[in-house]
């Protein structure tokens, strides 16, 4: 045995075994930062990124995004970091306008609360990010944010300060439900035994349809029709009880029928008028002292528009008014009280015609100034007033206000082809409908802000001759009536912004 014995080595032995087996031997961590970052065991930070990068480290507790464009963020990209308590943007932009809190871990659903570093970031408030306020307002936890920088009335204002009722996220629309295959002229609604139903001028086919809605199928059907000779419109009226529908036409003379309910069928009552309408063009009825009255404007050179009243079996001929004028509307209204008519013509301004009741006539009041060639007139109310909306086939329609003697001028719509300004309530919601043939229908909806209507939508019909709003067990419908093409209906959805 030499001079050191079995121990000569013992030193350099510890000395390895201090080094490799007397500790935890180091291992290479697991995850690899990613190259847009800068890690720790315990943060993270990212710059000028596009989005969450993958393969962060699994234990951070900070996670930090600077200069960085955050789009839409995964629901997974989070996934794995569950020690995650603060996350951060700085100096940065949300691709639609929010930072997408959303999809962060301990999101709002989750009932917890880490903290949300946001400052120094630009917010688009608009209804995207009501939801954030919502959360705000019913949460515990820290959310340090920025202020907002548009849209303009709460441009500057802390995302903090905002409130839900500073969100207008409701809005509607007019969607396509059911095509119907054919044309049409006019589209009537009415009231008969608790249901409402339309009537459906169709010129081609000559006859008047009358529709209902089908509960089993869930769609409008024709249940019944009247047929005639280019029929130019019907207009159905419930007359002490009775069923009625004006037939108007230009050739075979026009008719009233009644519904027969033993025979499921309508039956001819009575010839209209037959040396008085000439060239009927529209129909208006309505009740002024307890009378049924039915007023045909008759276009032709030499015709007159003539009123007719209601005697126990048919309809009588009571007042000629506007004669040689070659009338093309009629509307009822009241006016201060006041039953009133105004006539469309193509040879003059619109005449208001005021109702006398020593007389029991319609008598000539005023007519509508700076509104030549309108081819059409409806009215509506709003807030009290009463409102016109006057058609110009080429021109500019216009929306008028009545003003205790005359109409004023409110807002001009710019027409290409109208032969149709309907205004229509649903629920709460006020539009008007301008019909065009050389371009795509417009929809205008109030803005009771400005008092004006601003354009909505635009409704692809070809040569629209009729709108009308019909209600069916809670849904809205808006059927809108082609001379030249498919008549469509459109139901009226509400759409939340914020969703």
């Amino acid at each position: 045995m030499g001079r050191g014995g079995p121990w000569a080595c013992a030193p350099l032995f510890v000395l390895l075994l201090l080094v490799g087996g007397g500790g935890e031997r180091h291992r290479a961590p697991r995850w690899k930062c990613p190259i847009v970052c800068s890690c720790t065991q315990d943060n993270a930070l990212c710059d000028r990124t596009d989005g969450v990068p993958r393969g962060l480290p699994p234990d951070i507790t900070s996670l930090l995004f600077t200069s960085s464009t955050l789009g839409l963020i995964r629901d997974d990209a989070f996934v794995g970091l569950l020690h995650l308590e603060y996350l951060g943007q700085q100096q940065g932009r949300g691709r639609e306008g929010t930072c997408c809190l959303a999809s962060a871990p301990h999101s709002p659903a989750r009932g917890d609360s880490p903290t949300r570093d946001l400052r120094g970031n630009p917010f688009h408030c608009d209804c995207r990010i009501k939801w954030l306020v919502e959360w705000l307002s019913s949460t515990n936890a820290s959310a340090e944010l920025g202020e907002c920088q548009g849209p303009g009335e709460v441009n500057g204002t802390q995302l903090s300060q905002l409130h839900l009722q500073d969100f207008d996220c409701i809005t509607t629309a007019l969607a396509l439900f059911q095509s119907l295959p054919f044309q049409a002229l006019s589209v009537e609604p009415f009231w008969y035994q608790g249901e409402q139903h339309v009537a459906i001028t169709q010129p081609f086919a000559g006859r008047c349809s009358l529709l209902e809605w089908d509960h089993l199928d869930g769609a409008f059907r024709a249940y019944a029709s009247i047929n005639g000779s280019s029929p130019v419109a019907c207009k159905p009226l419930v007359v002490e009880g009775r069923l009625l529908v004006v037939l108007a036409q230009l050739a075979g003379g026009s008719h009233v029928w009644r519904w027969e309910e033993a025979s499921g069928r309508f039956v001819r009552l009575q010839e209209l008028g037959p040396q008085r309408i000439r060239k009927p063009n529209a129909l208006a009825s309505f009740r002024v002292d307890g009378d049924w009255f039915l007023a045909v404007a008759d276009s032709s050179k030499a015709g007159a528009t003539t009123l007719f009243r209601w005697g126990g079996r048919g309809f009588y001929a009571h007042q000629a008014l506007h004669a040689w004028h070659r009338d093309t509307h009629v509307e009822f209204l009241e006016l201060a009280g006041q039953p009133s008519l105004i006539l469309a013509s193509s040879s003059q301004r619109p005449v208001v015609y005021q109702w006398s009741r020593p007389g029991r006539a319609f008598l000539r009041h005023t007519d509508i100034p700076d509104m030549d060639d309108v081819y059409a007139v409806k009215h509506f109310r709003l807030r009290g007033d009463v409102y016109v909306c006057l058609t110009r086939f080429i021109g500019d329609s216009k929306v008028m206000r009545w003003e205790g003697s005359m109409f004023r001028d409110v807002q001009h719509m710019p027409s290409r082809g109208s032969m149709v300004f309907q205004p229509l309530g649903i629920g709460s919601h006020r539009y008007a409908v301008l019909g065009n043939d050389y371009s795509f229908s417009q929809v205008y909806r109030y803005d009771a802000r400005s008092g004006l209507f601003v354009r909505f939508q635009e409704l692809n019909t070809q040569a629209p001759r009729s709108f009308a709003h019909l209600a069916v067990h809670q849904r809205d419908f808006v059927f809108a009536a082609s001379f030249k093409g498919d008549t469509q209906i459109y139901r009226h959805i509400t759409i939340d912004l914020s969703a």
